[in-house]
């Protein structure tokens, strides 16, 4: 692309213009990790030439392999390349930072004005517009990830596990890694990854960050950096859980989320069933129909989905009492909960992306990952069933679980909300967003 070469040069970015770059990106992050990615790679591979096409992709398949959100440790990453720990920060914090506000006013106006007619129609025409949602999710992920009648067979006993015999959710991503690992020798070609991001050709012109450009100093790879490094993030957790055991709610959080944090392979639904056996049913932090609320508004917030944790932790600080007024409460609820779910993600890149750097190369998912990412689809999918059935029979529980009155409308919804998403590939905002509009008409009409 003679056009391209002849480009000049990009001027190297301050840590302030990077800071201007990365906080708007927080603002305007809406469509979920691929949009995000999307809109990551536009701006900063295409226009900016930060980096180029083969590093942007090189640093996605590392994320693509990590627990957590993969677009929020790809912007960690290409900042920390740029500007070291102070990027990798800076890049990081600004992402979910709007978010995380948003979110927290959000659940303070809900926990106020929840229960005004207007407000209670707006959600309950969302609520079916989520099942849907989570629905479409699973069968995204799952057509491209099940592959075979092998991964077929893990999703569905994942889902039986789960739903049936209410296994948690380590559980099954252990047993799955291990059939993955078990599988990868018996049947290597049944457990060949899938999707993932491979090598291109496309050039944009020379970039800061080219396909020749050795690593940066604070970049390269050394075991003693990697083990300061892994015991300074340790310190920071164990420092942390420290000053919180005073608080016996806000330690559980603190614990919770970090492991949460661990386990979100697959993107943030495969770990919505942790998070939800955790927060609503083991710990009592919100209710079910309330984790229904905040996914539907995380959905149409900026940012990466699983900032449903700040909506979580908000709403438990306040129910729990954690602090002195609901406010305060809250504030601390949600602020625990973003940073152990975060914390990690942090250590993801600055611990391993020397090691990365220094084997530059195409990365592959393992057959443990993918055997996991089977079973993640069975776990979405069990998701969804519970959703609904919260949806039709609001008034069902555990011990009666079709009783009360059946509800048809919400039905009509989902079926609508998923044809919507599933056959004309509408965005998932503006589902929700006419759902929220129909549900404060009917709130007049009733």
């Amino acid at each position: 692309m003679t056009d391209s070469a002849a480009a000049p040069m990009p001027t190297f970015p301050s840590l302030g213009e990077s800071f201007k770059y990365w906080l708007k990106l927080g603002f305007i992050s809406f469509g979920g990790p691929a949009g995000q990615i999307a809109m990551m790679h536009q701006e900063l591979v295409e226009k900016r030439r930060w980096i180029s096409e083969h590093r942007f992709l090189h640093a996605l398949n590392y994320c693509m392999l990590l627990p957590g959100p993969e677009a929020i440790q790809l912007a960690i990453y290409i900042s920390w390349l740029m500007h070291g720990v102070k990027g990798a920060v800076m890049a990081g914090v600004s992402f979910f930072l709007p978010a995380f506000v948003l979110l927290s006013v959000l659940a303070g106006i809900y926990l106020n004005f929840g229960d005004v007619p207007a407000v209670q129609g707006i959600f309950y025409a969302i609520k079916p517009a989520v099942v849907a949602v989570v629905l479409f999710a699973a069968w995204r992920i799952g057509s491209k990830t099940i592959k075979n009648e092998v991964l077929l067979g893990i999703a569905i006993l994942a889902f039986i596990g789960i739903f049936f015999f209410s296994i948690d959710f380590p559980w099954i991503v252990l047993a799955a890694a291990i059939l993955g690992a078990i599988g990868g020798k018996l049947m290597p070609a049944k457990f060949k990854a899938g999707g993932g991001h491979g090598a291109s050709n496309k050039a944009y012109g020379p970039a800061l960050i080219d396909d020749d450009t050795p690593p940066p100093a604070h970049a390269k790879f050394t075991w003693k950096k990697l083990t300061v490094t892994t015991l300074v993030f340790a310190a920071i957790a164990a420092v942390t859980l420290l000053a919180l055991s005073g608080s016996s709610e806000l330690y559980n959080m603190s614990e919770f989320f970090l492991k949460a944090a661990f386990l979100t392979i697959g993107g943030a639904y495969a770990v919505l069933p942790y998070v939800y056996q955790g927060a609503v049913e083991h710990f009592g932090w919100l209710t079910g129909p309330q984790m229904m609320d905040g996914l539907a508004l995380g959905e149409t917030t900026p940012g990466p989905l699983i900032m449903i944790v700040t909506w979580v932790g908000y709403i438990g600080g306040v129910t729990k009492s954690v602090l002195g007024d609901p406010v305060t409460a809250g504030l601390a609820g949600a602020t625990v909960a973003t940073f152990f779910t975060f914390l990690p993600s942090f250590w993801f890149i600055i611990a391993g992306g020397p090691l990365v750097e220094s084997t530059r190369g195409e990365l592959k998912f393992t057959a443990p990952l993918t055997a996991i990412s089977a079973a993640v689809v069975g776990v979405i999918l069990n998701l969804a069933v519970f959703f609904a059935w919260h949806t039709f029979w609001p008034k069902a529980t555990a011990a009666a679980p079709f009783s009360g009155p059946f509800e048809a409308i919400p039905v009509v919804i989902a079926i609508v909300c998923f044809i919507a998403l599933w056959k004309y590939k509408q965005d998932i905002m503006r589902v929700i967003g006419v759902c929220a509009l129909l549900g404060l008409a009917l709130s007049f009409v009733k």
